[in-house]
């Protein structure tokens, strides 16, 4: 039963990677915790690994089709580098209340900014000093809730780099994969807390599943997933701040 469970979750992820193209660590780290029993803690650090294995399955077709900029990714990822090892280096010494609620108002920007997405104007440049906060906050989230930052990535590409959005796509991938890497290898002190069966089995799923969603996302409206999305964010930060603090 746990299999199939953890089978179908990690459908579900997919499912939401492919349609929407983000949000797969959002809804990894709410499952293994209220799903499958996981501490905070070893659930940011399991959901790393399902959203590291999921980015790089996307990442892959994305690069044969020379939709990937590697320097802007590796730019990206460096500067948040130095706040995603930080973090997730004393993740451990930080209390569950603190990890949970500091997620729960990550999933509330994320929601917000599904509902209302950023004007991406290829003509006006983001300063460098915003450049460098939003890298080092795509780092912070992801050394302490586990989450990729695809939701800010790609404006931070299109607005300082001038990408077009079909190629930010593909690169806030690397990016997503290069951040979880990186929060993972820091996250090794939890690593012996995770069963790791679950989220293994839920990347594979997750996978799979992404590579179906992504063929079939062009027949919907994308409007539509991204309010749907928005909306279940708002309600899992709900949720998770009434389990916090009830």
């Amino acid at each position: 039963m746990e299999t199939a469970l953890a089978l179908i979750a990690g459908g579900f992820i997919g499912a939401v990677l492919g349609f929407v193209g983000a949000g797969g660590a959002m809804l990894s780290v709410p499952i293994l915790m209220y799903g499958f029993g996981f501490d905070p803690k070893p659930a940011t650090t399991a959901a790393l690994a399902v959203v590291l294995l999921a980015a790089l399955s996307g990442v892959i077709p994305k690069a044969r089709k020379k939709q990937v900029l590697y320097r802007d990714a590796f730019v990206i990822w460096g500067i948040g580098s130095i706040t995603n090892l930080g973090f997730s280096s004393i993740v451990d010494q930080i209390p569950d209340s603190v990890i949970t609620t500091g997620f729960a108002g990550v999933l509330l920007l994320a929601g917000s900014s599904m509902l209302r997405p950023p004007k991406l104007d290829e003509h006006k440049r983001m300063p460098l000093p915003v450049l460098i906060l939003m890298s080092l906050f795509i780092g912070t989230i992801t050394g302490l809730f586990g989450i990729g930052g695809g939701f800010l990535a790609i404006p931070v590409l299109v607005l300082y780099f001038g990408t077009p959005q079909i190629v930010a796509a593909g690169t806030s991938l690397l990016i997503i994969a290069a951040n979880s890497l990186t929060a993972f290898i820091g996250h090794r002190s939890q690593w012996g807390d995770v069963q790791w069966h679950i989220p293994i089995l839920m990347g594979a799923s997750a996978i799979v599943i992404a590579q179906v969603a992504s063929q079939l996302a062009h027949k919907t409206s994308p409007v539509v997933l991204r309010k749907a999305f928005a909306y279940l964010l708002f309600a899992i930060s709900i949720f998770t701040l009434i389990q916090t603090y009830l």
